[in-house]
């Protein structure tokens, strides 16, 4: 798949960006046929994409090994259906042997999230992600969030890189957001692909697509996929009320859940797959599981989510 491929399809907003949990059996080793499952389960409930072994799926925790058998076997469950997008980090030269893992895998890009642990200037983050682009032929995504923030006039120099086709935020600032997206319409002809990748999304993908951010990751599509497919149909059509209440009564109160514990962006999504009958495991150390507690407010919120569902259906 090229870079115009990729890009022109993950631009139509048919349905979530879908960012599967990495599965792991009782052992603790990864547990492929769950994943599948998994994978599987997301495709056939609408998922525009498939983002492999990101911050969801746990890139962090998985060794080389593990991560390429897992984007291999997302590889072989989209069958084509929609592209698969793979993490890439670390320093330059681990980012680029993932890249290449992912590419041998069969993946159609990458989604190249920050450096490990340095704080870099500009120069260094455009070099690293330069080099991330020109090492193998695959469309790369830049993930801005904590120690790998740009400057619009870099965000430019990226978008201007061949190769590179977006950029998806996890920093939150709309300030910047907006100059970084004015800048680059400003300077690079065609259209540059832009993604909220905030934590549950949904929650300022309003305020998101007021400065032509239309694309989001979506981490409720792991555990209830309905619920994220109701708000982005809601969203799509500009049905106001349908967003509000699901925000209202959903998307807001679960935020606040999560926002009780560090790490639960993945370890409370995790224990919403397995609430919603799917053995994935645990996560893996440095995470820790959530409090029982908020496990079992977890499954209230659930049950709230698919009633404001039917209300909507009804």
């Amino acid at each position: 798949m090229t870079p115009a491929d990729l890009a022109a399809r993950l631009g139509i907003p048919s349905g979530p960006l879908f960012f599967p949990v990495t599965a792991y059996g009782a052992d603790g080793a990864v547990a492929l046929d769950v994943y599948r499952a998994h994978v599987r389960r997301g495709v056939e409930a609408g998922a525009a994409a498939v983002f492999a072994c990101c911050g969801t799926g746990e890139f962090h925790a998985l060794t080389p090994e593990e991560y390429q058998a897992c984007v291999r076997a997302a590889v072989e469950e989209t069958a084509g259906r929609v592209p698969v997008v793979a993490g890439a980090g670390y320093g330059t030269a681990l980012a680029v042997r993932y890249a290449r893992l992912a590419a041998d895998a069969g993946a159609d890009g990458l989604l190249a999230m920050p450096p490990y642990l340095v704080v870099a200037g500009q120069e260094g983050l455009l070099r690293h992600y330069r080099d991330i682009a020109g090492a193998t032929p695959l469309p790369v995504i830049v993930y801005q969030r904590d120690n790998a923030v740009f400057a619009p006039e870099t965000v430019v120099e990226l978008a201007r890189t061949e190769g590179i086709i977006g950029l998806k935020d996890g920093l939150g600032d709309l300030d910047l957001m907006q100059r970084i997206v004015s800048a680059v319409r400003g300077a690079v002809p065609g259209d540059f692909l832009y993604f909220n990748g905030l934590p549950t999304a949904e929650q300022t993908q309003l305020a998101y697509r007021a400065i032509g951010v239309p694309l989001y990751s979506s981490a409720v599509f792991c555990f209830a996929p309905e619920i994220a497919q109701a708000f982005h149909r809601a969203l799509e059509v500009g049905d106001e009320a349908v967003v509000r209440r699901l925000l209202d009564g959903f998307f807001r109160p679960f935020v606040e859940l999560r926002a009780q514990g560090r790490g639960y962006a993945v370890s409370l999504v995790k224990a919403g797959v397995r609430l919603r009958g799917l053995d994935v495991g645990e996560v893996r150390p440095p995470l820790h599981e959530p409090a029982e507690e908020h496990v079992e407010r977890l499954a209230q919120l659930i049950e709230r989510g698919y009633e404001l569902v039917k209300e909507e259906s009804a």
